[in-house]
């Protein structure tokens, strides 16, 4: 590691030591350290999975659920079943930070629940979960399981017989309303916002970054986000490789 890195490092230590309310913003970045590949970035899902001329985006939207939901659940099975994934470093260390008191809580894009699974209670995913499904009819509620492990190539619910869907935000739907306003509540309480493994490519989260009006803002990504100059220390290395570096005082 340079030294202007290990500089960066004990800088960052000073900030989240005087610092009274700290709060994570993640994106895809923060779970490929888990082997679960990103969306966007150069080997991401959505610059290999497409097909027929249909773009990986059309796969997970409300509209192919509605018009074409064999294509939807084949597309989503094969392509988001996390469920055997393990929290990496990163995921450790920010439920460490929480269990001691130095992080408020965390708002994440992902829908792997790798934060849960670490050990983080305090957490917002403002794009929903692989692990909560429901009928779009009756509202009863399904595990991760059922949808992944279902023999029927459209999942129904046994109760009505209606159709089972994820409770991930898909293109063309709204973000969970509870969700998005805990983060926002947590935004504007934080003192310190860590942005970690996100590029601020989707709209939601960087418009969250930007009602951010604390006082100290970091942003640990390996490529260049549009906030950097507003930023107080970057990181363009692994994340797990600079939050593994913060100590717990």
């Amino acid at each position: 590691m340079s030294s202007s890195v290990t500089q960066k490092i004990k800088k960052l230590n000073q900030i989240i030591s005087v610092s009274t309310h700290v709060v994570f913003l993640g994106g895809a970045g923060v779970s490929t350290e888990s082997g679960i590949p990103d969306f966007r970035g150069r080997h991401g899902l959505y610059r290999r999975h497409g097909h027929k001329g249909r773009k990986p985006e059309y796969y997970l939207s409300h509209q192919c659920l509605k018009k074409e939901p064999e294509k939807f659940f084949n597309y989503y099975r094969k392509h988001l079943d996390v469920r055997s994934a393990s929290p990496n470093t990163a995921h450790k260390k920010l439920a460490e930070l929480e269990f001691y008191g130095k992080l408020d809580g965390i708002i994440t894009q992902n829908i792997d629940g790798l934060h849960q699974k670490a050990g983080s209670t305090h957490v917002q995913e403002i794009h929903g979960t692989i692990y909560q499904n429901h009928c779009t009819s009756c509202g009863q509620a399904y595990d991760a399981d059922y949808i992944f492990e279902n023999k029927m190539c459209i999942p129904r619910c046994t109760t009505c017989g209606k159709v089972v869907r994820p409770d991930v935000v898909l293109y063309g739907e709204y973000l969970p309303e509870t969700a998005f306003q805990n983060a926002l509540d947590m935004i504007h309480a934080a003192d310190c916002l860590i942005i970690g493994g996100t590029s601020l490519a989707v709209k939601t989260a960087a418009q969250l970054a930007h009602l951010y009006h604390g006082k100290y803002l970091v942003i640990i990504n390996q490529t260049k986000t549009k906030m950097e100059g507003m930023a107080d220390l970057v990181f363009h290395e692994a994340i797990g490789e600079i939050l593994k570096q913060i100590v717990i005082s």
